[in-house]
């Protein structure tokens, strides 16, 4: 059963605390176990993209009443979700042999669910926009 519960925060958004959690797991379990070589590019990379994700839905949730200042966030959100797909899906198959394989899927889940998340959520702004006019 799906309730509405009321939104007074961002961070009271599921989508928010699913990507930070999430971001969490990736920093502390799955980056540290790449190789060094890795430094400037798939850890930085999925570093930057994990941790923009929710900073991006936080920013956007402060801009929500701009014409169209949340719905850019949340456009941008969903791109570092599936960047962050992309990096976790080669850190997997790449470094399958150091990275534990099911962090890995499940943080894929999780970004691809909060995709979605993220689409539906700027569907339903940007109606709720147009008919609050």
């Amino acid at each position: 059963m799906k309730t509405n519960k009321k939104i007074t925060s961002f961070r009271d958004l599921d989508v928010y605390q699913n990507t930070y959690k999430a971001c969490l797991v990736v920093m502390t379990k799955i980056i540290p176990k790449l190789p060094e070589n890795e430094k400037y590019d798939l850890k930085d990379q999925l570093g930057r993209s994990c941790k923009s994700i929710p900073r991006l839905i936080a920013e956007g949730y402060a801009k929500r009443h701009q014409k169209s200042g949340f719905q850019k966030y949340l456009d941008d959100a969903m791109a570092e979700c599936n960047e962050t797909v992309v990096s976790l899906s080669q850190t997997r198959d790449i470094y399958g042999y150091l990275a534990d394989i099911t962090l890995c899927d499940n943080s894929i889940d999780i970004y691809d669910k909060s995709g979605r998340q993220l689409y539906n959520l700027s569907a339903a702004w940007h109606r709720f926009k147009k008919d609050s006019k």
